[in-house]
Parts: structure tokens; C-alpha cells; sequence
């Protein structure tokens, strides 16, 4: 199934999710995730919304219980349609993510259960040890454009197909 063919074919809302790059003078804030979904992977930090939570608000929880910083910026940068049409509904891969720049925070990057930061430079961001859509997007964020985008996985979480948007009513 093509890409357009399966984003007309949702009958659902994605859920939401949240990602925070933390950013300074020429390099970027990425974490190795340590387990579950994206496991092994270098990623900014972030996650899913809990309950009566607003994106921002979930956005600067998720920062804090996975690297203990709490942001005090937040730059909407980017907006993520991550798509798994091989993956049963229920498991609940298919999700819309607000991608944030944070540029001044609270505390100092720690590891935690779930995430071990490290800072890279910008030019040498490790993208074959990343989630594969990145490369086509992370580059031109940094860059200051903002993106709307699409991306189509396998059930092994190889990318197939993507797409850059636009029009999604975003504020």
C-alpha cells in the first residue's frame, strides 16, 4: 500500500507524542533509548500524552523523567506522521508527533532507566544509529524550516515511503 493509500485509509486519530532536541551552540542533545519501542537508537527525548495533558505539558514531563531537565523553551519545529500499516492497530505504532526545539533549560542531562543522553556535534549526528527518517528531516529543522512530514514503515521499522505535507492546520 502506498503512503497517500493508507493515510486516507485511517479511520482514527494518531496519537499524539511529543519530541524535545534539546540544542546549544552548535550541537544537539540525543539519547540512547535503553528499552521498548525504539530501543538502541539515538532520539530526542519525549513520548506519549497522558490523560488531560496538553501537548506541551507532556513534552516537558517526558524530558524530565527521561533525562531530568525540565525545558523552559519550546519552539514547535516540526509535525510527524509516523505510520506502521504492517502492525496491528492495538499495538498503537501509528502516532503524529510534535517535534520541539529547546534551547534553555533547568538541570543538568542525566541517564536515567529508560535513556542515556549525549551530546553531539551537528555536523557529526550519528543517523546510522537513528531512527531512518531522520536524516531526510532533522537536517532542515536545525536548519530553521519547519517541516510537515510523513513516514511509512515496515513491520521491522525499516522506512518505506515518505512525504513532506502540507496544510495540516497547525497552530
Amino acid at each position: 500500500m502506498k503512503l497517500c493509500e493508507y493515510r486516507k485509509s485511517l479511520t482514527k486519530p494518531l496519537r499524539q507524542s511529543t519530541l524535545c532536541l534539546i540544542v546549544r551552540e552548535g550541537q544537539i542533545l540525543l539519547a540512547m533509548k535503553k528499552r521498548g519501542f525504539g530501543q538502541g537508537r539515538w532520539n530526542g527525548v519525549g513520548g506519549k500524552l497522558k490523560r488531560d495533558e496538553s501537548i506541551k505539558e507532556a513534552a516537558i514531563r517526558e524530558a524530565q523523567e527521561e533525562i531530568g531537565i525540565t525545558p523552559l523553551s519550546l519552539k514547535k519545529v516540526a509535525t510527524l506522521h509516523f505510520l506502521f500499516p504492517e502492525v496491528p492497530p492495538e499495538n498503537d505504532w501509528n502516532q503524529e508527533v510534535m517535534v520541539y526545539l529547546v534551547d534553555r533549560w533547568e538541570g543538568q542531562p542525566i541517564e536515567s532507566e529508560e535513556m542515556a543522553p549525549k551530546w553531539f556535534n551537528i555536523a557529526e549526528i550519528p543517523f546510522e544509529s537513528m531512527w531512518s527518517d531522520d536524516i531526510h528531516w532533522l537536517p532542515k529543522v536545525l536548519g530553521g524550516t519547519f517541516i510537515e512530514a510523513a513516514f511509512m514503515f515496515d513491520r521491522d521499522q525499516k522506512l518505506l515511503e515518505f512525504e513532506f505535507l502540507e496544510g495540516l492546520g497547525l497552530s
